[in-house]
């Protein structure tokens, strides 16, 4: 093998454990793109969902360039590319049935390596400035009613089995009663020790969401009262440092054993396909709005880095809008 062809796969340090192992290069922009997940795991911080998906996007650009250039790429291929051998790429994943999500997350990717490329003095090429994201469709949450999200954090047994034992009953309930009360993403949720159970004079929760960023979480009475009951029911003895919340063989509680639950809830209480578990967190940010709620409070609260995110939940809250246009306005009266 030819001493400039590196075929290894991406291994840094523990931060580049999801490294894409499919990437192939010539050494030189191997070690160009190993300066770069460094750069997104130490100095950027990028969740480590982010960097596994921008991993996969760089490795099918290089798999394409190869077929399309005839060769391994090189620092040397990357600044000869023009706007078209982007667009082709772009046209190659839409070919195989890639959402334009996707494809704007992947050109994304593409311009953030070639920005650091030309900020550490690497190379310089603007092609894929010159590329236009794909056009995504305007989508806005999907909360639930009031109703129907007090009633799912009610009353879970009717998403589980008749012979379910009573603590799995209360751990189910805790969960969505988290998601909803406190607006947790389900993996924050499942990813709490027992250390840090909202219980007794604890009610609030520091929560390190997406992007390592850390947040106050205020947690209601009846989602206390809820994991009080879990634990006094639970038949397993949690370790402090261990999860809080488990499944029937001691293990920390899969995403899935949640997701299924919601999916069975749907079919009980005649919900749509949209009343999942992220669902209960749109309803947490659209039923806060609703009654009053600052949107940046609410941005806080989701840990929303940028306000622009969390506008996105006026659009929901048109109803609420309109009824304070109406008794405000010297028309409408």
């Amino acid at each position: 093998m030819r001493s400039d062809v590196s075929l290894r796969p991406l291994a840094l340090n523990k931060e580049m454990s999801h490294a894409p192992a499919n990437l192939t290069a010539k050494a030189d922009l191997a070690d160009a793109v190993e300066a770069w997940f460094a750069y997104l795991a130490n100095e950027r911080q990028l969740a480590e969902k982010t960097r596994e998906a921008y991993g996969r996007d760089l490795a099918s650009f290089l798999g394409f360039l190869a077929v399309h250039m005839g060769g391994l790429a090189s620092l040397k291929t990357l600044g000869e590319l023009s706007p078209r051998d982007f667009r082709s790429f772009l046209a190659a994943r839409r070919g195989s049935g890639v959402s334009s999500r996707s494809l704007a997350r992947a050109l994304s990717a593409l311009r953030m390596f070639f920005r650091f490329l030309d900020r550490r003095g690497i190379l310089k090429n603007d092609a894929v400035l010159a590329v236009r994201s794909p056009k995504l469709a305007h989508g806005v949450p999907k909360p639930i009613s009031i109703d129907a999200a007090l009633s799912l954090t009610d009353d879970t047994s009717a998403g589980t089995h008749a012979d379910a034992p009573d603590w799995v009953l209360a751990r189910d309930a805790a969960v969505l009663t988290l998601l909803y009360g406190s607006g947790l993403r389900i993996s924050e949720a499942l990813g709490l020790n027992r250390a840090e159970a909202p219980i007794g004079r604890r009610d609030v929760l520091r929560i390190t969401g997406k992007g390592g960023k850390e947040r106050a979480v205020p947690v209601l009475p009846v989602a206390q009262e809820a994991v009080a009951r879990y634990l006094d029911l639970c038949p397993f003895a949690l370790v402090s440092k261990g999860p809080l919340f488990i499944g029937v063989k001691g293990r920390r509680l899969s995403a899935r054993v949640i997701q299924l639950l919601m999916q069975r809830l749907r079919g009980a209480f005649a919900l749509p396909e949209t009343a999942t578990p992220h669902a209960l967190r749109h309803s947490f940010a659209t039923h806060l709005l609703g009654h009053g709620a600052d949107l940046r409070e609410i941005q806080e609260l989701l840990g929303h880095s940028s306000l622009s995110t969390t506008q996105i939940y006026t659009e929901v809250d048109t109803a609420r809008l309109l009824k304070v246009y109406d008794d405000a306005h010297p028309r409408a009266r």
